[in-house]
């Protein structure tokens, strides 16, 4: 199975996402007939490219729920509109965006935001208010460690990221003896390198590197060099997008070439690839979600129609971000017209009792309101997306061990 034909993600000018806001704003102004989504997603900023995924999905989402016939609720039909901000990557506006959301614009639902410290954050707010938050852009366990009724997630988590590949390593031949575990000091990355502890000791690995780094860094370098000097057989990182791509580059100018790279973020993401070009080839990541036609979708009809869909609508393919970002739609309206009625209250218990399916595959939370789902070990092979192992056998052959910078 391989994703669609690598685009880049496209540039929105500033003027046309002022202007797409501002249609937003105005077309969620609540009127008798509309259920309104609230959301604060990163649009500019160091975030924003994924920030869009969801943006889009919401978008998309809603277009498509609203032409199939909208919401059924009571023996009524509503119109879903989407009230949604830019919080321009920063926290505490995002804090304040979607205190306005519940106290001045009166949203009936929200969205989430992309990154697990913006949930962590922005995830108060809907508790403080009774409202339900469902939102696929956090991971991090803290974010469902706080015993919140009202909150909801769509990623599985972090400490479970690093899993499948792990899985993987105990089966390639030859087996990487030695791991260097990078991960930056935020709550998704700290909480994926927690998970991954115990998993590299159970797997009997090496672990011969457990480095923090600063969020947003630039230079790898030192981290580089003493992977080269301890020769280390495979390097497992978590961080964010911008960050692996820098990790990449100077790895390559540097020519540190250990046996595996494996990365939280990025390989999905068409636009990683089109930025690394033939450097991408070789690099292992992780996700949560493919385009398989078997992921059966009330709306969509099933994922590989969706993923071609949203791909001709905004000219990039589409990852795991945008598949949860159309999950987190899915279960807000299915719980309403399962709960028939608009009460915060009795929406909050059907989300939580949610169990159906969708093209991200089956939409059921555990206790603590986050969602349980393998991650698939996938490799970038001559520019394409690749599964290679999901927990429990290989799907393809890896590309294994990884030539040396100096030799492709």
């Amino acid at each position: 199975m391989r994703l669609f034909p690598l685009k880049p993600l496209r540039a929105i000018p500033f003027a046309l996402t002022a202007l797409s806001l501002s249609l937003a704003l105005e077309t969620a102004q609540a009127a008798p007939n509309e259920i309104v989504l609230g959301a604060s997603v990163q649009l500019t900023g160091p975030v924003a490219n994924t920030g869009r995924y969801y943006r889009d999905a919401y978008d998309m989402a809603i277009e498509r729920i609203n032409e199939a016939g909208g919401v059924k609720v009571g023996g009524k039909t509503y119109k879903l509109a989407l009230k949604i901000y830019d919080n321009q990557s920063d926290i505490d506006l995002s804090v304040r965006q979607y205190t306005q959301l519940v106290s001045q614009d009166n949203v009936n639902f929200l969205l989430g935001p992309f990154a697990s410290n913006f949930a962590i954050a922005d995830s108060a707010v809907a508790e403080k208010y009774q409202i339900p938050m469902v939102q696929g852009g956090g991971a991090s366990d803290p974010i469902y460690e706080r015993n919140f009724k009202y909150i909801f997630g769509t990623l599985p988590p972090a400490s479970d990221y690093f899993g499948s590949t792990i899985a993987m390593i105990e089966h390639l031949k030859p087996e990487p003896k030695s791991v260097a575990l990078l991960y930056a000091n935020d709550s998704f990355d700290v909480s994926v390198a927690k998970g991954a502890r115990p998993l590299l000791k159970s797997a009997g690995l090496d672990m011969v590197m457990d480095e923090r780094y600063s969020s947003n860094t630039s230079s790898f370098n030192t981290l580089l060099s003493q992977i080269k000097n301890k020769n280390v057989d495979a390097v497992l990182v978590a961080g964010h997008e911008t960050e692996i791509l820098n990790f990449i580059r100077q790895a390559k100018s540097l020519n540190v070439s250990p046996a595996m790279y494996s990365f939280t973020v990025g390989v999905p993401s068409a636009n990683f690839r089109h930025a690394l070009g033939k450097d991408a080839d070789y690099a292992f990541g992780m996700t949560a979600w493919l385009p398989n036609p078997a992921l059966k979708d009330r709306w969509f009809g099933n994922a590989e129609q969706f993923a071609k869909d949203y791909q001709v609508k905004y000219g990039y393919e589409p990852d795991y971000h945008a598949a949860s970002g159309v999950s987190d739609v899915e279960a807000i309206v299915t719980a309403i017209e399962k709960a028939g009625s608009l009460n915060p209250k009795k929406v909050r218990d059907a989300i939580a009792a949610s169990n159906f399916d969708s093209l991200y595959g089956k939409i059921a939370f555990g206790k603590n309101g986050q969602i349980a789902m393998d991650q698939t070990a996938i490799q970038i092979q001559n520019g394409d997306v690749v599964p290679i192992y999901d927990g429990r056998k290989f799907l393809m052959p890896a590309k294994y061990p990884m030539p040396a910078w100096s030799k492709r």
